[in-house]
């Protein structure tokens, strides 16, 4: 009988079908891009201080310039001046316009210091949740939690929609999460206040990354296993697009609800795409509905200009014979030393892979000189990682690639700590983002070619969850600890990366290896194989015999 990739080796294994099917989820992959990382333009922290009543009104009537005004009235650079004030009646006259203070201080001492009681004043054109939450000083740690739960909805959703994915479909699963993450981008651009904001986040992380993966996992069940590997990483490659899209759009719409409205509208027009892409054939087989599998095999090799198959009749799943016998188990991943040992080696590359990766945005935005060019160089580079991936993958293997992304990301981290000129440290955090970058789409590739078939789909679900846990806790890890040294995050990151590079090597090579198919043949993965041609022969006379 003949199976999915066999009906598609003679309709068209990449044809026109497939591509018009392609291009509309790789726009999916775009808008997923600002709910990722959307953090660094909607928490932006501008320069700020104190706001004294009585000051506006005393520099009006002095004349004063704002660096004059700054100087006489903010109590100096850094938290003090932005979380701290004068405690003075700015309204009294015996103020004098040269250095007012000067008087009010008995033998030089300071003058008393209090809160930030009526607000603070923002240097920025723009807004940002930060700026119309007043998000700082105390209430800074509000912003690490607006991003971290987004990453708790990722975490929730890859185990909630992934199953809703197995059981209803992966198209259903993909028009139901789209419309709900774009109805709830709307509704965070127009939350009244910072609870509100905070549910909307999470329940759009629930369903966001849950549709980002379904539309990953139905272009990969659509294509022939040749050029699987090439549209994974092109699909990514259209996430990378969404971030240079997003830092034009920052920088032309500086105001946060309005740049939410700008990413969350054009999603709806997804829901008009779809019509072009049809239910999985495999996930139709899985689920006995062959009748509908083979007609929309038929209507692929139409579009593909292709004839239908003669043996499109008999469709049916590879897997089928092996599922009957094996059923996925938690205890699979970690039952047997080796499956064990590639389950908590691929945790922890998963949950180094986010933090250094949402780390590096972070951090480049929180220090950076410019933010929106600081954002968009450090997202070009994503372009040449997925450049490198497609040249060197069959050529060096998967270790050594995802070994040394490791280490060049762990090893620009600790260099930057020592770097003070400012286009050096973007040059050289660039470096680090291409090699996380090219990790993070290792790392998918590796994880599923390391367990037998009846368990791989939730070895890389279990796997793939640190990596929402590494983004939950990324946002205290970068700006709590800039609060105690600025290069304190990229010291851990450093540390992080490169025993991540370390731990990759002892992994097996699955370069050229085929997917193993029980838990025996994952165990055996980099060990000499024994030669197959007995087996081989065997399955020929078999398939002799069964003609005659």
């Amino acid at each position: 009988m003949p199976t999915v990739d066999d009906v598609l080796e003679q309709v068209g294994e990449f044809g026109w079908f497939q591509k018009q099917a392609f291009l509309n989820l790789c726009l999916l992959s775009v808008t997923f891009a600002p709910i990722y990382v959307g953090i660094v333009f909607l928490g932006f922290t501008p320069d700020h201080r104190c706001r004294s009543p009585g000051v506006a009104e005393l520099s009006r009537r002095c004349g004063w310039s704002l660096a004059e005004e700054l100087n006489y009235t903010v109590p100096g650079p850094g938290p003090a001046g932005q979380c701290r004030r004068y405690e003075v009646e700015w309204n009294q006259s015996a103020l004098g316009c040269v250095d007012p203070l000067a008087g009010l201080a008995a033998n030089g001492s300071h003058l008393p210091l209090g809160p930030c009681r009526h607000g603070w004043v923002y240097d920025t054109p723009g807004s940002s949740i930060v700026t119309e939450f007043n998000l700082v000083c105390e209430a800074a740690w509000k912003v690490d939690l607006f991003q971290s739960c987004v990453n708790v909805g990722f975490f929730l959703g890859s185990l909630v929609i992934g199953y809703i994915a197995d059981r209803f479909g992966r198209k259903l699963c993909l028009v139901a999460t789209t419309l709900t993450s774009s109805v709830l981008g709307v509704l965070t651009a127009v939350a009244p206040d910072y609870v509100s904001l905070l549910l909307f986040r999470l329940l759009q992380g629930l369903v966001s990354k849950g549709s980002w993966m379904a539309g990953y996992t139905l272009i990969t069940e659509f294509v022939g296993s040749g050029y699987r590997r090439t549209v994974a990483i092109v699909y990514q490659m259209a996430f990378t697009v969404g971030l240079v899209l997003l830092s034009g759009l920052a920088y032309a719409i500086p105001h946060w609800r309005w740049l939410q409205l700008a990413v969350s509208l054009p999603t709806f027009l997804l829901l008009l795409c779809y019509r072009f892409v049809p239910e999985s054939p495999r996930w139709l087989l899985s689920q006995k509905r062959n009748t509908e599998a083979i007609k929309i095999m038929d209507h692929v090799a139409q579009k593909n200009g292709k004839l239908p198959s003669a043996d499109l009749k008999t469709l049916s799943l590879e897997e089928d014979a092996v599922a009957e016998k094996l059923s996925p188990s938690f205890v699979d991943l970690v039952r047997s030393q080796n499956v064990r040992k590639y389950t908590f080696i691929l945790m922890y590359l998963w949950f180094t892979s986010s933090v250094l990766y949402q780390g590096l945005i972070m951090h480049v935005g929180a220090t950076g000189g410019n933010l929106y060019l600081d954002f968009l160089y450090s997202a070009l580079v994503e372009f040449p990682a997925a450049f490198i991936i497609l040249v060197t993958i069959d050529r060096f293997g998967r270790l050594y690639l995802l070994a040394g992304s490791n280490l060049l990301a762990g090893a620009a981290c600790f260099f930057m700590v020592f770097i003070s000129l400012h286009w050096l440290s973007i040059v050289v955090a660039c470096g680090g983002r291409m090699g996380i970058t090219i990790v993070f789409q290792m790392v998918c590739l590796v994880n599923t070619e390391l367990y037998p078939t009846f368990i791989r789909n939730l070895a890389v679900m279990v796997c793939s969850s640190l990596c929402d846990l590494g983004g939950v806790i990324t946002p205290f890890l970068v700006f709590r600890l800039m609060e105690v040294w600025e290069g304190l995050p990229l010291i851990l990151f450093a540390v992080l990366g490169l025993v991540a590079g370390g731990m990759s090597l002892l992994l097996p090579e699955t370069k050229g290896v085929a997917l193993p198919e029980t838990i025996e043949e994952a165990e055996n993965l980099g060990r000499k194989a024994k030669p197959q041609e007995n087996k081989i022969y065997l399955q020929v006379k078999t398939s002799e015999l069964a003609g005659t």
